[in-house]
């Protein structure tokens, strides 16, 4: 069974992934990712049904690790599209006010569950066996009483409590990432953007590609001596490009877990001007 959650979980990434790469404040944009979340912790549960966990240690992995990894972006995705449904179409400052709020709400969250919040963030174990393995909850450890009405076959006492950290923690860079861009609205109407824009140097690649550059220049310090921040490199390429980079911080996240080619767009870009220069020179 371990080989098969593997490969659904990869395969889950991968449909997440394609995704995410669109406009995640388009109503169809978040369905998509509720209906994608759904499908696939179904699958999980039918396949939990069907066969049975070698050890404890699986089975305490898929609970803290597997299964929030869906079921929190499938919390992230219905708490957004409530929150599109939610935010105010009037002035500047009322949508401030009222990511502020949703904003307060999180941080709320997380002061009242610091415990398990820190537990879990720290990657500590020893209460593994009563947090992660079904029927072994200790009533004293558990954080709600909705532990009591879900499928006990198909959860434990905190599963739930990670996939909502999880869940959460995307909330919060979106939030934020709403937030900046409401600060910086101005910049929308930019004499210096319609000139750029009139340039047609759109980007054609992919955003997270873009979004691989602008990380490397900013840490090999080639521009304003590497003090220049992320944000800023990030809203100039937007204006120079005509593109919507969305949450970068996020998708640098996704950079950062590659495997196999970690550095895939400069690799590529590497390779491309090597060619180049052979083919000047034949």
């Amino acid at each position: 069974m371990k080989k098969k959650i593997v490969q659904l979980l990869n395969n889950y990434k991968e449909e997440i992934h394609e995704i995410e790469q669109a406009n995640l404040n388009e109503f169809s944009v978040v369905e998509a990712g509720i209906k994608s979340s759904r499908k696939y912790l179904q699958s999980l549960r039918i396949l939990l049904r069907n066969e049975a966990f070698e050890n404890e240690q699986d089975e305490i992995l898929f609970f803290k690790k597997q299964k929030p990894l869906i079921y929190g972006r499938l919390k992230f995705y219905a708490k957004l599209h409530y929150f599109l449904s939610h935010k105010p179409l009037g002035t500047i400052k009322s949508q401030k006010a009222y990511i502020d709020t949703e904003i307060k709400q999180l941080q709320t969250y997380f002061q009242k569950n610091l415990d398990f919040v820190k537990y879990y963030r720290n990657g500590e174990d020893f209460l593994d066996t009563f947090y992660f393995l079904r029927g072994n909850d200790d009533l004293k450890l558990t954080l709600d009483t909705s532990h009591f009405y879900t499928d006990p076959e198909f959860s434990t006492s905190h599963d739930n409590a990670v996939a909502r950290i999880i869940a959460y923690d995307l909330l919060l860079n979106h939030y934020t990432e709403e937030l900046n861009g409401l600060r910086h609205n101005p910049l929308q109407d930019n004499p210096l953007k319609r000139h750029y824009k009139s340039l047609g140097l759109g980007w054609t690649a992919n955003k997270i590609d873009l979004i691989e550059l602008i990380y490397a220049l900013q840490s090999s310090g080639a521009i304003k001596g590497g003090r220049a921040e992320i944000k800023e490199m990030a809203m100039a390429c937007e204006q120079i490009f005509n593109v919507d980079l969305g949450n970068y911080y996020r998708k640098f996240l996704e950079i950062r877990n590659r495997k196999a080619e970690p550095t895939k767009f400069i690799n590529r870009m590497k390779a491309s001007l090597l060619k180049r220069m052979q083919e000047a020179d034949d």
